[in-house]
Parts: C-alpha cells; sequence; structure tokens
C-alpha cells in the first residue's frame, strides 16, 4: 500500500540557496577524500559485446515550455557527454556524473535550459541534462552494474507523450550532490557510449565478456491517488527480471518504489500525441 504524500513546503530562495552551496561543498569533500575509486576515459580500451543500446528524443512540444529552452538543452548536452563518451568502469571503480562533468557554467558554454523546481517549469544555466541521467539511469538498469546513488524525480509534471519506457525510470540531477552514480561490483569492464544526431541523445553500455544473463525492466503496481490536501499523485513500482541464459532460471528484483505529485489533472488533461 502507497503512502500518504504530504503537500511539499516552499522554501525561500536564501535557503535553497544556502543550502544548495553547502551540499556542493560537502560532495566536493567526499570526492577526494573518500577513497572511492572513479571511472576514466579510454577510447582504446576494447569491450566488443553492447549490453543494451538506448536513445531518447531530443525536441518533444511541452505545454508552456518555449522551444528555444529544448533546442538550449541539445547544446547542453553536447558538452556534458564530451568528457563522459568512452568512459570505462573497471572492477571496482565508480562511475558518477558530475565528477566527470563538473559544473554547468555559462562560461563553459553551458546555455539556459528548462528546470524543474518544486513542480514548476523554470529555466537554468545548464538546464536539460536530466535527459542524460534519465538515459543512463535506464542503460545501467539492464547490465550488471550497481546503481548506488539515484534520485528520483518527486514531481510529474507533464502528461505521457509517446512514452516507451515504464513511469519514472528516469534519474533527476542537480549540480553535484543529486547525481547518479554506478559502481562495478564485478569482475567484468564496461564501456558507456554516448553520442547525439538531429533527433536523438544515443548510447550504449558495453562489456569486454559476454554475459550468461539478460536482463528486462517492467512496472507493476501503477496507481493515480487523490490526496486529502486535493491534489492527485503517481505510484508505481520498477523490477527488474534477471534471466540466467545457462539454466532459465529467474530473479525478480525490486528496484524502485515511486512517488510523484502530479502538477496536472489526470482527470482532465490527456498527451496530445499518440
Amino acid at each position: 500500500m502507497f503512502n500518504i504524500v504530504e503537500k511539499p513546503i516552499e522554501r525561500s530562495r536564501f535557503r535553497r540557496m544556502l543550502g544548495r552551496e553547502f551540499y556542493i561543498l560537502k560532495r566536493k569533500l567526499k570526492w577526494y577524500f573518500s577513497g572511492t575509486r572513479y571511472e576514466k576515459v579510454d577510447k582504446s580500451q576494447n569491450c566488443p559485446y553492447v549490453l543494451i543500446d538506448h536513445k531518447s528524443t531530443l525536441l518533444r512540444k511541452l505545454k508552456d515550455v518555449d522551444m528555444h529552452l529544448q533546442y538550449n538543452k541539445i547544446a547542453n548536452l553536447k558538452l556534458a557527454i564530451a568528457p563522459i563518451d568512452g568512459v570505462v568502469i573497471r572492477p571496482g571503480e565508480t562511475f558518477s556524473i558530475w565528477k566527470m562533468v563538473g559544473r554547468p557554467s555559462a562560461r563553459k558554454g553551458y546555455k539556459t535550459g528548462m528546470m524543474i523546481h518544486n513542480g514548476k517549469v523554470g529555466e537554468a544555466v545548464g538546464g536539460g541534462l536530466c535527459q542524460l541521467g534519465n538515459l543512463l539511469y535506464w542503460m545501467a538498469l539492464h547490465t550488471p552494474l550497481t546503481v548506488t546513488e539515484r534520485w528520483r524525480h518527486s514531481y510529474d509534471v507533464f502528461p505521457d507523450v509517446n512514452r516507451t519506457i515504464p513511469f519514472a525510470c528516469g534519474a533527476t540531477l542537480a549540480y553535484n550532490y543529486i547525481d547518479l552514480q554506478l559502481k562495478n561490483n564485478t569482475d567484468k569492464t564496461f564501456k558507456i557510449n554516448l553520442w547525439l544526431d538531429d533527433e536523438y541523445l544515443h548510447g550504449n553500455i558495453q562489456c569486454d565478456h559476454v554475459l550468461d544473463v539478460e536482463y528486462e525492466v517492467y512496472e507493476k503496481d501503477h496507481r493515480i491517488i487523490r490526496q486529502s490536501w486535493g491534489g492527485h499523485t503517481r505510484h508505481n513500482q520498477i523490477w527488474r527480471r534477471t534471466t540466467n541464459l545457462k539454466t532459465g532460471e529467474e530473479l525478480h528484483e525490486l528496484i524502485a518504489a515511486n512517488d510523484a505529485i502530479m502538477m496536472y489533472n489526470p482527470m482532465i488533461d490527456s498527451p496530445k500525441e499518440k
């Protein structure tokens, strides 16, 4: 049974800024003093076996969102994937998006893109990079890599339009303390490749060995609930089936239970595209 979701509390801009900078500093200290072994880009590393290919649409028509923010998002994604493309995660190493990408800034060429804060659409330099987190998280779920840090979206802002994967299978990002981190707890080596074309953000994860398992990610118990404070919330569970290709044995594991506040009326709004 899903828990009751409380109405969110709006905090002052100053308090949000102060808290953000505190957690940014805290994360930087952790990077340098935790003893964690992080990944490195190695274009020469041979990982010939593709575990998963995935792509996500770059331009979507969203209600009350100016398309120039989406074009700016594409520019931001080009900058963000450059230091990640070709990253190799060897046994015992951890992959961190923000450790590799660094802080998005106008000085680095990042543009103003769409940002979601407390369920409201806004603008911020470097906005739109959650699409990268979404892609990497979905791909990681189809590999033996262990997700050690992932933050789910707290709001369901837009009605589903051409959704190809289950609701809430993404990973939200905010520099640098809201991160996506993956650890390689296996004896295999993995490589992440990312690229853009005119329509999609593409990615794949490769391995240096053939695996004897395959993965399927699926949704259970999807619900929409009206809360006592008048809003609607959306809930589901994400599960993964791991199949041993040699024995046929299956393992089903709960990956995440998601609760999100809906920022549209599910009884009125509906996708314009099918």
